[in-house]
């Protein structure tokens, strides 16, 4: 019955004036601006909370638009250093040129990587759909080479992802470890949840043996006990992984449970003007928050 409301709270929103829709965005979206993005960046600090921020958008088809994208991301870094935030930058590929070639994209994120080792801080290079997966990949260990301050992002819906993780396998191999949001084939991905969360697992116990630094990106309450459960048996350190979380998704109390236990706890903060689309697509993907939003907005 609760998914049935789910769906047609989505529905509905969708058919909403933006302004509508602005009023439950703001609940996870950091607003447009650099300003109200860092804002919500140092109250989280004030919690204990690391960050990653990330500018809205994707497959951009302009090479100016790429450049001043970059650029964006340039300040960013400036403006994270000046007000000594704790967070670094998560960026599509698609969002800073790889839709205009690979050498478009290449140099983009090799300016972004230079800034980051300026500051002694990190970039994330997003994980797409799969059609651009081995390009993702040959990038991020293209660029590992030249520096630690990069990691990338693996799906564990994917059936290639555990051989993906071996295959890559470095002194410093840092990614964020995600359950995947895009829709592929079942030809190439796990469809079923049980068997998405054990191949997750799976993934997870093979990169804790294998020394890796994982951020361990998911918000499957049933995951996360069987996560700490492999913590535990592995008596992993605590300076091999980090949970990560969505802005504004609720968490049930798992976001104090991490920091009572002296995990480290990062949120990935959207901003910008592409905020709509975002919102929209959050909604679809995951339609518990309908009601959770719903709820918010009555309080």
């Amino acid at each position: 019955m609760i998914s049935i409301l789910n769906s047609v709270i989505i529905k509905t929103i969708t058919l909403l004036p933006k302004a509508i829709v602005q009023l439950f965005a703001g609940k996870y979206v950091a607003g447009e601006s650099h300003k109200t993005a860092l804002a919500v960046v140092k109250s989280l600090n004030d919690q204990g909370l690391s960050a990653t921020i990330d500018i809205l958008g994707e497959h951009v088809q302009d090479i100016t638009e790429a450049k001043q994208i970059t650029s964006e991301y340039i300040d960013l870094y400036d403006e994270i250093a000046e007000n000594q935030l704790d967070c670094n930058i998560s960026i599509k590929p698609s969002h800073i040129g790889l839709d205009l070639g690979e050498n478009q994209f290449l140099d983009n994120l090799q300016l972004l990587i230079d800034k980051a080792m300026t500051y002694e801080n990190f970039l994330r290079i997003d994980m797409e759909s799969s059609l651009v997966t081995d390009t993702t990949i040959k990038a991020y260990t293209q660029m590992l080479k030249r520096s630690k301050a990069v990691g990338t992002v693996f799906q564990a819906y994917l059936f290639r992802t555990l051989d993906d993780v071996k295959n890559v396998q470095s002194d410093h191999l840092n990614f964020r470890l995600c359950k995947g949001i895009y829709k592929e084939s079942e030809d190439i991905s796990i469809q079923d949840r049980k068997h998405i969360n054990e191949n997750y697992l799976k993934i997870l116990r093979y990169a804790f043996t294998a020394n890796n630094y994982v951020g361990i990106a998911t918000h499957d309450i049933d995951l996360l006990k069987n996560i700490y459960s492999l913590i535990e048996e592995l008596n992993v350190s605590p300076d091999k992984f980090e949970f990560q979380v969505l802005y504004g998704v609720p968490m049930s109390g798992w976001i104090e449970k991490h920091l009572e236990n002296r995990y480290k706890v990062r949120v990935y903060v959207p901003f910008g003007p592409d905020w709509y689309n975002y919102s929209i697509r959050r909604l679809k993907e995951n339609p518990n928050i309908a009601g959770y939003v719903i709820k918010n907005l009555f309080r």
